[in-house]
């Protein structure tokens, strides 16, 4: 396993995120799971939009890319394209990833393109002050939902594996040694992989709510998450208000940028059919 630390700018840090945010726990998280696979640095690139989530790669000793709102996928699909021999990773927030990014989402799934996706779900807008995201609970409280959102939101895991991504998970900040396990999982899967990664923000969700201290909020994670192999043991009852962590979905299917590549040859060998058959037309018609 390589060293964990060699793998961060350390010149950038420390942080700027604010006291009690899960971003940090996530990133280490990652990072810890790309030690264990002793990844090469010169091999992975990270990318990013915009949001608290969106800092990581600043921290991160790889190429990395800081995008649009929104728009990481979009640009991580046109970097595994022209590079398929990269490791290509995707930290993005709740936000960023379901509300202006949603399209690039669902579709990136669609196509099972080899990128892994980290999800900081904090339920809330942060960077921008507090408003509500697709991944804030049905009346919670937000600046631009200041009486509650009465809005659904989003399964951002079924969402993803409806959308055909073959690697989902999902853990939290509390229990990031099965974050590290999932993350691993999907770093090694060849296709789209989803960990959400669930996170606690004390400054807004959790002073908006009323959740208490980012302790009492990672408390909440403990007891209300529940790991998938319990749950199906679990009766609806004992289940209700609680969520499910760990290895939701694996199934293996085609990747894309694999199935690009051999449609270009084939189209290259019957390009390279065609032109010698034009030559020989061309010798014969002499």
């Amino acid at each position: 396993m390589s060293d964990s630390l060699s793998y961060f700018r350390q010149n950038r840090l420390p942080h700027i995120w604010c006291p009690g945010c899960g971003h940090g726990t996530v990133t280490g998280s990652l990072v810890r799971a790309i030690a264990r696979l002793g990844l090469d640095k010169n091999k992975v690139i990270v990318v990013s939009g915009i949001g608290c989530s969106s800092r990581a790669p600043g921290y991160l000793d790889f190429d990395t890319l800081h995008t649009a709102h929104g728009r990481a996928l979009a640009f991580a699909t046109g970097i595994k394209l022209s590079r398929p021999d990269l490791k290509v990773i995707v930290m993005t927030g709740d936000g960023d990833c379901t509300a202006i990014g949603g399209n690039h989402f669902i579709h990136a799934a669609r196509r099972n393109i080899d990128i892994t996706t980290i999800v900081m779900n904090n339920n809330i807008y942060g960077m921008t002050s507090g408003q509500y995201s697709p991944m804030t609970p049905k009346g919670m409280l937000g600046t631009t939902a200041p009486y509650g959102t009465v809005e659904r939101s989003f399964d951002l895991a079924n969402l993803a594996i409806a959308a055909g991504a073959t690697y989902v998970a999902r853990g939290t900040a509390y229990h990031a040694p099965l974050l590290i396990d999932v993350m691993e999982k999907a770093l090694l899967n060849k296709g789209f992989s989803v960990v959400e990664a669930i996170t606690q923000c004390p400054t807004y969700m959790g002073r908006k709510n009323k959740l208490g201290t980012a302790v009492e909020m990672l408390n909440w994670f403990k007891e209300r998450a529940v790991n998938v192999k319990a749950a199906a043991a679990m009766s609806p009852d004992k289940l209700e208000g609680k969520f499910t962590i760990g290895e939701l979905y694996n199934k293996s299917e085609p990747e894309f940028t694999a199935e690009y590549s051999a449609l270009v040859e084939q189209v290259r060998r019957k390009f390279d059919t065609f032109q010698g058959g034009v030559r020989e037309c061309a010798q014969n018609s002499d």
